[in-house]
């Protein structure tokens, strides 16, 4: 999980902490749970754990779907999912058993659905990861686009949203304003404005000064790359024509 966020205290509690499916996966990694910035024991909230433990449960999912971790895939998931190394074996524990669980991907998105109900954007950081890990190696395969399709069902995203979130990852057609959530052909100033609007709201600062984990910063930090691309590619196509 998160950079100095493991603990040696015991898994069974940080379950009860998270309850559900993920509080089920989260207490069977034995002798680990999650402590809090400050060394308490999970903190005012366990939001944190559950964004981490959700994303690293459902890139589990995803490579078992796919069946086939390439070791690209492996780099992306390190990036994604940041750890000390003394702690890779905590998270390499906790992605292994997510994949043999009985409990489907089903069952771990529909809690993250339900824990962030009310902040979406943490939803689509989520599928944002998983993008990042699954376009690793280049391409996205029909399984893995399957699968990410299905989680953002259940996340409650619609149609534009995924296109939107995709074309951050893989070249669709339109897709530079597919990025910023335009139709082609808008003008200039419009262009300009939701670039600085995206900006604001995507940049990592904001994730850090909402107390977020590393992984939803080095999200949005890629996220916020993609945004600036798109809108560099857009004043490119208007500098040539």
């Amino acid at each position: 999980m998160s950079a100095g966020l493991w603990g040696k205290i015991g898994g069974a509690g940080l379950g009860l902490a998270i309850g559900g499916p993920l509080g089920a996966l989260a207490g069977g990694v034995a002798g680990h749970y999650l402590i809090d910035r400050e060394g308490a024991p999970f903190g005012r909230t366990p939001r944190d754990v559950v964004f981490t433990t959700g994303l690293v449960a459902l890139a589990a999912k995803m490579a078992k779907s796919d069946g086939v971790v390439t070791p690209s895939e492996v780099e992306a998931f390190g990036k994604v999912v940041q750890v000390e190394p003394a702690e890779r074996a905590g998270v390499e524990r906790l992605f292994d058993l997510a994949k043999t669980t009985t409990a489907g991907f089903e069952a771990y998105a529909s809690q993250l659905a339900a824990t962030f109900s009310e902040e979406p954007a943490l939803l689509e950081d989520v599928l944002d990861g998983l993008f990042h890990i699954a376009t690793a190696d280049g391409a996205i395969h029909e399984a893995e686009e399957r699968y990410l399709n299905a989680v953002a069902e259940i996340f409650g995203l619609d149609e534009a949203a995924f296109r939107r979130i995709a074309a951050r990852h893989v070249r669709l057609a339109d897709d530079p304003y597919l990025v910023l959530g335009l139709e082609r052909g808008t003008d200039a100033a419009a262009v300009k404005a939701r670039h600085r609007q995206l900006v604001s709201e995507n940049h990592p600062d904001r994730a850090i000064a909402r107390g977020l984990p590393p992984e939803a910063v080095a999200i949005a930090t890629k996220r916020l790359a993609a945004i600036n691309a798109a809108y560099d590619r857009i004043e490119a196509e208007g500098a040539s024509q």
